[in-house]
């Protein structure tokens, strides 16, 4: 091909680009302006030390516009786009995580529930900073490499290095790739004869049908009302936040609204269908919850459906329209805004830039705001008013729960931590259930079972210690008597997954939650009476 050639398909690309995000914001692009960048292009192409990739440099130039206005906007190549769109359609065979590129490093948004990334220990914040010994940070970190790297046959072994805040050195864990399931529930169960139980961990296509047979089984089982756990959920599809939120509200009333400069203000309201018009409901966040998760909970708070139990939410409310290009790549633009029905934005400030729109969450901890609510702040500005009873809540940088629950930091040891990410604990855990699979069985019939009856004594603790330190890894004085009792329901939750189900480890963890016994509290006791929540 000619360079002519090449510089009109450049240029070709750049106008079609151009065209697409002008019709977008519903402002004329001046054609001094297109001249501009259609010159500098040539100049570029002409001039430039090397030769160059009309493909990737017109990428770039995308990617560089899409980097200046918000986090979430984002350009995603043909092969980015069908992988983003798996862990909400389809499934995939990795190390189960979501992640965003934050100046060329990778940064874990969140481990996938039950997969292996969450079994090894991965946490929210992590930076994937070495991958199989090799750096994975710099300007050739594309999704295009971490899918390459971390992708993989189910069964092949990947190792990674973290940069955690609060940890000196580089956290190592070795990963083994499995099947990443898509399913939304994590975990239905009844928390007391009259109470259910729902986590759902992302708003999927197939989240309503998941969620409504899980509720239709606590119905029968007695569920008169519900702890909706949204902990860590990352969001998802708006008109799926919808459908849940349509669960609990009276028709016709507003369940969230989107405007922007160039979106018109649309309004989602609740209908006549839904399983759960009557009964307490308690939604459980924290600052993994955000966007579809922050609509849900938002809308319950503002129209004193539902009480909020946990810490301050991510505040992502921003919408992201897609536009595809015409080779099967596509633009995710921010368009509009979230608000819930008293009017809150849900969004918190992104003005000072990516990367400290992404640090939000480590100044957080530092701060002192995860462990206590006194350290929270919000101006008058930011005051709106609950539609039936004039509670007082924030806008402006996520959802304020009703009742605070603080960051539990003082019951996992360096061991403890250490031996979750060498996977120790993981597989001592699957090899003591399939050796005692078939007792373990006929001892506990079902779930409920094992978590009454089951313990981990001594001897099978005094095991695991044994198992760790053939391994290296030995407990430091002082070691065990700071975390035990984490150890100990770790592994019996461990050994409830292997022998059950995921949403067998998430029940016997969630026993010794402290959001979870109040969200209980709450219920039972009058609280739904004194704040006159509606139920």
């Amino acid at each position: 091909m000619t360079s002519k050639n090449n510089i009109f398909r450049l240029t070709v690309l750049s106008t079609i680009f151009l065209l697409i995000f002008s019709a977008v914001a519903q402002a004329q692009v001046r054609q001094e302006q297109l001249e501009k960048l259609q010159r500098a292009l040539q100049f570029i192409h002409f001039a430039y030390i090397e030769e160059l990739d009309d493909e990737k440099l017109v990428e770039d130039a995308i990617r560089g516009i899409l980097k200046e206005l918000d986090p979430h906007s984002a350009y995603l190549s043909a092969d980015e786009l069908r992988r983003a769109n798996e862990p909400l359609e389809g499934s995939f065979e990795g190390i189960g995580i979501q992640f965003n590129l934050i100046n060329d490093t990778i940064i874990v948004v969140s481990p996938i529930p039950g997969g292996p990334s969450e079994k090894v220990g991965l946490m929210p914040g992590d930076k994937i900073v070495k991958i199989n010994g090799e750096p994975s940070y710099g300007s050739q970190i594309n999704n295009e490499f971490v899918q390459q790297q971390l992708r993989g046959e189910r069964g092949s072994q990947v190792d990674v290095s973290i940069f955690r805040t609060g940890s000196r050195d580089l956290l190592d864990f070795t990963i083994t790739r499995d099947r990443i399931p898509i399913n939304s529930v994590d975990a239905a169960f009844m928390a007391t004869p009259e109470i259910g139980y729902v986590k759902i961990n992302r708003f999927a296509r197939t989240t309503m049908r998941e969620y409504q047979e899980a509720t239709r089984k606590l119905f029968d089982q007695g569920m008169k009302h519900l702890i909706l756990d949204l902990n860590y959920n990352s969001g998802g599809y708006l008109d799926v936040a919808r459908d849940l939120a349509d669960q609990f509200l009276e028709s016709g009333q507003l369940i969230v609204y989107t405007e922007g400069h160039a979106a018109p203000r649309q309004e989602l309201k609740s209908t006549f269908r839904g399983n759960f018009k009557e009964g307490k409901v308690v939604v459980m966040i924290n600052e993994g919850s955000a966007s579809a998760s922050e609509i849900v909970a938002g809308a319950l708070q503002d129209w004193d459906r539902g009480l909020l139990v946990g810490r301050r939410s991510f505040g992502k409310g921003l919408v992201q329209r897609p536009f595809d290009l015409p080779d099967g790549s596509a633009i995710r633009l921010t368009t509009a805004a979230y608000h819930t029905p008293t009017g809150r934005n849900i969004q918190k400030p992104y003005d000072e830039g990516s990367e400290q729109y992404y640090k939000d969450l480590s100044e957080r901890l530092s701060s002192g705001e995860l462990v206590n609510q006194e350290n929270i702040t919000f101006p008058d500005s930011l005051r709106f008013y609950t539609k039936h009873n004039q509670r007082i809540v924030f806008g402006g940088g996520g959802i304020m729960p009703d009742f605070f629950i603080p960051l539990d930091t003082t019951r996992a040891s360096d061991f403890y931590s250490r031996l979750v990410r060498r996977g120790i604990m993981n597989n001592f855990g699957i090899e003591y259930t399939n050796r005692h699979r078939v007792s373990l069985s006929e001892s506990y019939p079902d779930v409920t079972s094992f978590i009454d009856r089951f313990d981990v004594g001594d001897e099978l603790f005094n095991e695991l210690i044994a198992y760790a330190a053939e391994r290296e890894l030995v407990p430091e004085e002082g070691d065990l008597d700071d975390s035990a009792d984490i150890l100990r329901n770790q592994l019996k939750g461990l050994i409830a997954r292997n022998l059950f189900n995921t949403g067998a480890y998430t029940q016997v963890m969630i026993q010794d939650d402290d959001a979870f016994l109040k969200a209980i509290e709450i219920i039972e006791d009058d609280t739904f009476d004194r704040l006159n929540i509606r139920f």
